[in-house]
């Protein structure tokens, strides 16, 4: 699983215009075998436990203003402390696994998100999201409400994957 989900994954991520980097890191990390340089995302394949933290970890890099972006270093949790910039990063997160195609589960995996990782599974999966306003705020993507009125696809689906506030 892990090397052809990761592809795909690392795939996205350069697609959407944050770099990978793949380097040994010889520090601890916030996710093993994670961690930000000038808003790129460096990962230490030996040491990534769950190919699914690369889309949460970029989803932080991702909401982050663009002004702000290259900025980021190292782990990324003084921006999770903010829960906005979290719920943001999960719904963003979510999104971006429905576009490559790939499990919920794996970006939500048992072993993270505190015990919450099912719970959010089921809302997102059954359209009870959070962390959409925030998006939507950040010009990637609309609610359903507001993209029936503008005629386009609601969220998951984003019209950019990086933000757009400075």
């Amino acid at each position: 699983m892990k090397n052809n989900t990761t592809d795909e994954i690392v795939n996205f991520i350069n697609s959407v215009g944050i770099n990978v980097v793949f380097e040994t890191i010889n520090k601890d990390t916030f996710l093993p075998g994670i961690t930000i340089r000038h808003g790129h995302l460096i990962v230490d394949m030996d040491k990534l436990n769950y190919p699914g933290d690369l889309l949460h970890e970029t989803g932080h890099v991702a909401v982050t203003s663009a002004g702000k972006r290259s900025t980021l270093n190292d782990n990324v949790d003084t921006l999770a402390a903010d829960g906005g910039n979290e719920m943001a990063a999960i719904a963003w997160s979510y999104a971006a696994c429905k576009h490559v195609g790939i499990d919920p589960s794996i970006v939500f995996h048992e072993n993270g998100y505190k015990g919450s990782s099912k719970s959010f599974i089921d809302n997102f999966n059954q359209g009870r999201y959070f962390g959409v306003p925030l998006l939507q705020c950040y010009g990637m993507t609309y609610e359903p409400n507001k993209a029936a009125e503008i005629n386009i696809e609601p969220y998951p689906a984003m019209i950019n994957w990086l933000s757009q506030w400075q």
